[in-house]
């Protein structure tokens, strides 16, 4: 564990050549460490996402959210802002990945990094890691009940939210799965459906579903939270990104 960290609001290149906004947090010692770009979900930027950043940094790896609603509101409180995103369809497919590589490169430039990066995500942010996963060329990702890889989102929903089960062949990086048995957005159907179709594709993947566990069982702060299936959740998270981004 890593006691003494730095945390604080950077600015990077995003897609289109864009300077966003980050939440970068990092151990503060010369490494080498390896990095995690942290995906938020739809409610935003918000303190929740941050203490993750923070977690990852607290056990020895460079670790950076990007702020995927600077563009939609600029300064504005992440609820707000987040709303503002809503209301323009959410985030684009190509944008997501192009700010998600401008994170991942940024990671790599740090001079304490090793050269490997992961993507983690959680709700919305899960299918963008999905995406990301497959868009780039990354070394780990983990999908935290990441809804519409499979499956047409229901009406309502942004216009983004399209599945992305077809463009499983292009997994780049070794993908962790976790979710929650009660969960409908994804469905155990979904996420079997899922990995049928990357075993079927030979890609390197492990799922973990939990019982009496629904959506967004991570949130310590939602009547959702679920202790167990959390606690054992980030054990896997940390062995996944030890095993592929160690130096």
């Amino acid at each position: 564990m890593y006691d003494t960290m730095l945390a604080e609001t950077v600015t990077i290149t995003g897609a289109d050549g864009d300077e966003i906004e980050a939440y970068l947090a990092r151990p503060m010692g010369p490494g080498p460490y390896g990095a995690v770009v942290v995906i938020h979900h739809m409610p935003g930027y918000d303190e929740g996402t941050k203490e993750i950043t923070r977690r990852f940094a607290h056990h020895g790896y460079l670790a950076i959210m990007p702020n995927l609603y600077s563009r939609e509101a600029p300064g504005a409180s992440y609820d707000d802002a987040a709303a503002a995103a809503r209301a323009n369809g959410g985030v684009p497919d190509v944008r997501l990945v192009g700010d998600v590589a401008g994170a991942a490169a940024y990671l790599r430039a740090i001079p304490s990094s090793n050269g490997k990066v992961g993507v983690i995500g959680y709700c919305s942010g899960g299918r963008q890691t999905f995406l990301a996963a497959c868009q780039l060329t990354l070394d780990a990702a983990v999908d935290c009940y990441g809804a519409f890889v499979v499956g047409t989102p229901p009406a309502g929903m942004p216009s983004t939210f399209q599945p992305l089960i077809g463009m499983a062949d292009q997994l780049s990086a070794p993908l962790l799965g976790l979710f929650g048995a009660e969960d409908q957005s994804p469905s155990p159907e979904q996420t079997a459906e899922l990995e049928r179709e990357l075993t079927r594709l030979g890609k390197t993947f492990e799922f973990h579903t939990y019982e009496d566990a629904g959506h967004a069982f991570f949130a310590v702060d939602r009547p959702s939270y679920r202790p167990q299936a959390a606690v054992d959740g980030w054990k896997q998270i940390f062995t996944w990104f030890d095993r592929y981004l160690s130096a």
